[in-house]
């Protein structure tokens, strides 16, 4: 496939090398890189480097970030959504998915090159005196690639043009799918299992894989795995194959005993002490993330060439938390001539594109929300003046109910729950459809209002920079130089509290359960964490509090997997897993067929009636579509090409 090795040199082009003075990839950038360059130790630390270069390929790049959220109970589409969001939703109005216009082509393209590196490296590696600790790297970006492959697309190919799992180097425009099973079992679990046995606890490098994150990547293959042999509601896969149910159970126990063995022994990693402080800007890379794309303001090169002045909107930025932004800068006061919430690079705010949009139902998904503190740490329900940031410096402005506001205070707040009391009519001069509460001088949105123009902002990814300066707006349309995290040590808890119940759902028996490790025990650890309070987002102040006791007290008896998915919603809001949650469990229809949320123009009365939607979510979507450039660069028979592609698109 002539899109493999094009890749590949573009990729490889981009960063390689060793730092011998610090604990940070040396990304130096490369004019060129051959595959004789690859059987020298200089050139497989190059593709070692390049690695985790390409994380940036498709972590914080919003098109795949797309792909992996809009269309779930999470996102619909946004007011200025374009046919790459549109599609993903599945409602009537909107276009069907097809292999042209579906952004998981990302994931392709990005995938296939790091596994050729990854393929070159371990070819190589043993010959140009690598250590095993060292080529475990390479079997975990392998493994963890052929991992988000097989979930998004089914079987895909393991032979690149050279043999199975083999370096090619030359173009190759036929291409072979491998089932599914063949690639969790001669792939993933292989390069994971070996990941798992050969890397350390912890990272060679800041930011570099370890035990801990092979564990949680092979126990959640082994989990994922497991549904698909048991395929409850008969969902169809590419290319065909038998699924040995009877095996289902085996892997259930895999991902449980893992992802328990990974909590047991973390290394450097822990659950940070709070919720917000895992998000918090400042403290990036904290004791919580066992993975991320890393970027920076310090050095543009540590970015593949990244200027965060400016960015179009293209990888390896990290743009995706522009997607889930509304138009927060549409908000007037003083009678509503005056701007007075301006686009500001802070992680409360940064640059709007309004192309993925907040159902209503996630207001009621985050329950207890005056003692859970992910609701407070999720979203940015409270948008603050800050006009003089922007040189304005009017000391106040009239706002809701003709009440003054200064720079600093709340201009608009989304509440937790309906009130009866605002008021939705001509008193008021918003125009994102906004109301009024008495005696509040902030406008108001109650969940029932939410809509494509006004929605939840998610506050967890928004802009960070080490270099900002605080006095100004700053350059809220340039890409975050935040890290974008991939993987959290809490995951690992709801992995397992999954192993332990899906298992007797399903009927297909129990696993053994660890003592003090039931699903209940697993998922009260972080619904204790939820409770503890540092600091309130919307009140944009210190507050400590602890609700541990209340919630974990709260919690069923009986865990199930909907309870779990429940978790996984309030716990991994927009981070990227949901999709491939609903998938794996097989509740995406009955999770996501329907929803409810306003249109696109507040200022039509017909906004807020039928504010139902509902998507048709046939079997074949299960599986996103090969994307068509890959068809078209394969040159085979008309009939051959048909057959690549999975079924219904």
């Amino acid at each position: 496939m002539k899109h493999y090795i094009y890749a590949l040199g573009v990729a490889m082009a981009l960063t390689t090398g060793f730092s011998s003075c610090n604990d940070v990839l040396d990304e130096t950038p490369r004019g060129k890189f051959t595959p004789e360059y690859f059987k020298t130790e200089d050139g497989v630390k190059g593709g070692i480097t390049a690695m985790y270069a390409n994380l940036r390929n498709t972590w914080g790049q919003g098109y795949f970030f797309n792909a992996l959220e809009t269309g779930t109970d999470e996102y619909t589409y946004g007011q200025s959504a374009d046919e790459n969001f549109k599609c993903l939703d599945m409602t009537p109005e909107v276009p069907n998915i097809k292999p042209e216009n579906c952004r998981a082509d990302a994931l392709w393209g990005a995938s296939f090159t790091d596994i050729n590196t990854a393929n070159g490296v371990i070819a190589n590696g043993a010959e140009a005196g690598i250590s095993d600790a060292l080529l475990a790297e390479a079997h975990f970006f392998r493994g963890f690639d052929y991992f988000e492959l097989v979930q998004t697309f089914g079987g895909v190919p393991l032979d690149l043009g050279s043999g199975k799992l083999a370096f090619n180097s030359n173009a190759t425009r036929t291409s072979v799918r491998n089932t599914v099973p063949e690639v969790y079992e001669e792939c993933i679990f292989p390069d994971l299992e070996k990941a798992v046995k050969d890397l350390p606890e912890v990272g060679r490098v800041t930011g570099g894989v370890t035990k801990t994150a092979a564990r949680l990547f092979l126990a959640k293959a082994y989990l994922t795995y497991a549904w698909w042999l048991v395929n409850p509601k008969a969902i169809p896969t590419y290319p065909e194959c038998s699924r040995d149910k009877s095996k289902a159970n085996s892997y259930f126990q895999k991902a449980y005993d893992t992802a328990i063995a990974a909590i047991e022994n973390p290394g450097r990693f822990a659950l940070q002490e709070s919720f917000y402080n895992v998000f918090l800007g400042e403290n990036d890379r904290n004791s919580e993330i066992v993975l991320y794309a890393d970027h920076t303001a310090q050095d543009q090169y540590y970015n593949g060439g990244v200027d965060y002045g400016y960015s179009s909107g293209a990888a390896p930025d990290n743009f995706a938390h522009w997607m889930n932004r509304w138009n927060y800068t549409n908000v007037r006061s003083n009678d509503g001539k005056t701007e007075s919430v301006k686009r500001e690079a802070a992680q409360w705010a940064d640059r709007p594109w309004t192309r993925m949009a907040t159902p209503q139902e996630v207001v009621t998904m985050f329950t207890d929300k005056n003692m859970d503190s992910r609701w407070d740490g999720t979203f940015v329900t409270t948008f603050r003046g800050n006009w003089k940031k922007g040189g304005d410096n009017a000391d106040s402005y009239t706002n809701a109910n003709g009440l003054p506001v200064r720079n600093g205070s709340a201009i608009l707040t989304f509440l937790g729950e309906n009130d009866e009391n605002v008021r939705y009519d001509a008193s008021y001069t918003s125009n994102v459809g906004a109301g009024t509460l008495p005696g509040r001088a902030d406008w108001i949105i109650t969940p029932d209002h939410i809509s494509r123009l006004a929605y939840l902002n998610v506050w967890k990814n928004g802009y960070y920079s080490e270099k900002r300066d605080t006095t100004t707006l700053g350059t809220p349309n340039g890409a975050c130089p935040r890290p974008v995290n991939i993987a959290r040590f809490a995951e690992l808890y709801l992995i397992a509290a999954e192993a332990a119940v899906a298992p007797t759902e399903l009927g297909t028996g129990t696993i053994t359960l660890k003592d003090g490790y039931t699903a209940r025990e697993l998922v009260n650890v972080l619904r204790a964490r939820a409770g503890k309070w540092t600091f309130h987002n919307g009140n944009n102040k210190e507050y400590v509090a602890d609700f541990s006791e209340e919630l974990t007290a709260a919690t069923p008896e009986t865990i199930t997997v909907d309870y779990i998915l429940d978790e996984r919603f309030r716990e991994f809001f927009g981070e990227g897993l949901r999709w491939w949650d609903l998938v794996r469990t097989q509740r995406w229809g009955d999770r996501a067929s329907t929803y409810t949320i306003g249109g696109i123009n507040n200022s039509d009365p017909n906004n807020w009636n039928d504010m139902k939607h509902t998507r048709t979510i046939k079997p074949n979507y299960y599986l996103r579509p090969i994307p068509q450039g890959q068809i078209d660069a394969m040159l085979v028979s008309p009939e051959e090409k048909d057959a690549y592609q999975n079924p219904g698109y």
